[in-house]
């Protein structure tokens, strides 16, 4: 397949902005933003699960009873697709450093099928939450007495909540890469925008490992 990103023989890369001299400046001024942009994004989660661990110590027995509440299994299940869906994007990256791009396309829409599996057990759960009652703040018609349900059910939807909104937007994210590597965006000289879709992947991975076992596990 013709690389669409390629320029004319010896004129610069269609890819490079004009204001960079190479392809090598602009990656690193690239990595550098999505470095900046994930550090503040794990200063939010960071404030969150903080949050968490101190209701969960101020209310300890109401966190654990409404933890042992939630289907683990569920989140394990969740935890193993979110590690495989992060094997295939490595994976297509190799591919795309290969100049393989087509298979790098092949495996990023894998990583959104695994995605929207995520998606389908967390909706489930939250359906079974909704029919007992178990809602945040005010909303709460749980089965534990004062405030620690409430509390425990509004850090877990808004904790669990914010990640599967990461989860949607990393999706989309893959698929226009990934639409934009079948067509031959990308090629083994230049595929940053490729690396750069997969470390958002793989933080969106990395924070569901710390919710699992803070949210499900006591």
């Amino acid at each position: 397949m013709a690389d669409h990103a390629a320029a004319a023989p010896g004129g610069p890369h269609a890819a490079l902005a004009h204001h960079f001299e190479s392809l090598e400046k602009q990656g690193q001024a690239q990595r550098l933003g999505m470095w900046l942009f994930l550090a503040t994004e794990i200063l939010l989660f960071t404030a969150l699960f903080a949050a968490y661990g101190v209701y969960r110590y101020l209310y300890t027995g109401a966190f654990a009873e409404a933890s042992r509440g939630l289907a683990t299994w569920m989140g394990g299940v969740n935890t193993f697709v979110l590690v495989t869906s992060s094997l295939t994007v490595a994976l297509g990256l190799d591919a795309a450093r290969q100049g393989r791009t087509r298979r790098t396309a092949g495996l990023f829409f894998l990583s959104i099928g695994l995605g929207l599996v995520f998606m389908t057990l967390k909706a489930v759960e939250y359906r079974h939450h909704f029919l007992l009652g178990e809602l945040p703040g005010p909303s709460y018609r749980g089965h534990i007495p004062g405030s620690g349900g409430s509390l425990f059910f509004s850090l877990y939807f808004l904790i669990t909540g914010l990640h599967a909104f990461h989860v949607l937007a990393g999706m989309t994210v893959l698929g226009v890469i990934g639409v934009k590597a079948w067509r031959g965006a990308y090629s083994a000289e230049y595929h940053v925008p490729v690396e750069l879709a997969g470390l958002y992947w793989h933080l969106v991975d990395l924070i569901w490992i710390f919710v699992f076992p803070l949210i499900y596990l006591q």
